[in-house]
C-alpha cells in the first residue's frame, strides 16, 4: 500500500514538473489556505531540538497515513456488512444499535430562526488543521522572528 501511495505521488510530481516545462500556464498551483496560529505556541527559547521535530512530524505523518488505511478498510467492509440483515454470521454477530451521538438539526433551527425573524443561523468555522508534509530536501531551520 505504501508503495502505491509513493508511485502516485511519485507520477504527480513527474507529470507537473512535465507540464511545467510544456506548458507552464497549464499547471494549476494553488495556493495553501493558512489558519491563524493558535495559542499556547512554544517561545524562541522553548523550542524543541530540530531532530525532535522531525521525529514527531514523521510519527504524526506515519500515524495519519495509517489512519486513512484504516478508514479505507473500514468503509470497504462497511459496504458489505451495512446489507446484511441483523444477525449471526459464523462467529461473528451482526446488529444495530441506537446511538447516544447527537447533532444540531439545522433544518429545524434553521426554520425557527425564520420564525422568528432572527436571521440567519450563526455558524463558527471549524478549528484549524495540522498538516506535516516531507520535504525533497532538508532545510536549516529558519531563525523564529518574535514582535518586539
Amino acid at each position: 500500500m505504501l508503495k502505491s501511495l509513493i508511485s502516485r505521488r511519485l507520477f504527480s510530481v513527474v507529470s507537473d514538473a512535465v507540464r511545467s516545462a510544456v506548458s507552464p500556464a497549464s499547471l494549476k498551483v494553488e495556493a495553501p489556505s493558512t489558519a491563524p496560529e493558535p495559542d499556547g505556541l512554544y517561545a524562541a527559547a522553548e523550542l524543541p531540538p530540530v531532530e525532535d521535530i522531525e521525529a514527531a512530524a514523521a510519527a504524526f505523518d506515519q500515524a495519519a497515513q495509517l489512519a486513512r488505511a484504516g478508514d479505507r478498510g473500514k468503509r470497504a467492509a462497511k459496504k458489505v456488512l451495512d446489507r446484511l440483515p441483523a444477525g449471526r454470521y459464523g462467529s461473528w454477530l451482526v446488529s444495530r444499535v441506537t446511538s447516544n451521538r447527537q447533532t444540531a438539526d439545522l433544518d429545524e433551527i434553521r426554520r425557527i430562526f425564520k420564525a422568528h425573524g432572527l436571521g440567519p443561523v450563526p455558524m463558527k468555522s471549524a478549528a484549524p488543521s495540522l498538516k506535516v508534509e516531507r520535504l525533497a530536501v532538508a532545510v536549516e531551520a529558519v531563525p523564529v522572528l518574535v514582535a518586539a
